[in-house]
């Protein structure tokens, strides 16, 4: 069966990063939420974070710089829709700017599987033409796939 045209637009829009990490899915899930363990393992390789206000629960916000390894610094913005521990965070995710053309609809999930955690980011862009420019243009995948390496170690 051949996909439809919404399916094959959605597709084209998102970026889906999944890993699994030898920890249990209540742990994972704190890692992720709380500042404290946030600062330790966030971002890319050679990325550091200022954090301004980290407010993780449903209608909360997770304001927070990014540091590039080249001095370039990148504000982010995430407001969140849902923070269902430990199963689910649904947010908005962008720079602060408005309008921010480089703003996806963010979701990460949480599966057990038995001890470890599977854990699957999906990145909704407005276009796939935003989407490839943030794939390009700020290695989204790589930096997701190594976010999720240090989060693993």
């Amino acid at each position: 069966m051949a996909p439809n045209a919404s399916t094959t637009d959605i597709a084209a829009r998102q970026v889906t990063i999944t890993r699994t990490v030898n920890a249990p899915r209540d742990l994972v899930f704190a890692v992720w939420t709380q500042p404290e363990h946030l600062v330790n393992w966030w971002g890319p390789e050679g990325f550091t974070n200022t954090f301004i206000e980290t407010d993780i629960r449903t209608g909360g916000r997770w304001r927070y710089v990014m540091h590039g390894p080249d001095g370039t610094d990148y504000p982010n913005l995430m407001s969140f829709s849902e923070v269902r521990p430990p199963e689910r965070l649904a947010y908005l995710h962008g720079s602060g700017d408005d309008p921010d053309p480089h703003a996806f609809e963010g979701a990460v999930t949480f599966e057990d599987e038995g001890g470890k955690t599977r854990i699957t980011m999906t990145s909704t862009f407005a276009t796939a033409e935003a989407r490839d420019y943030v794939v390009q243009n700020f290695h989204a995948i790589e930096g997701g796939n190594q976010t999720l390496d240090k989060l693993a170690a």
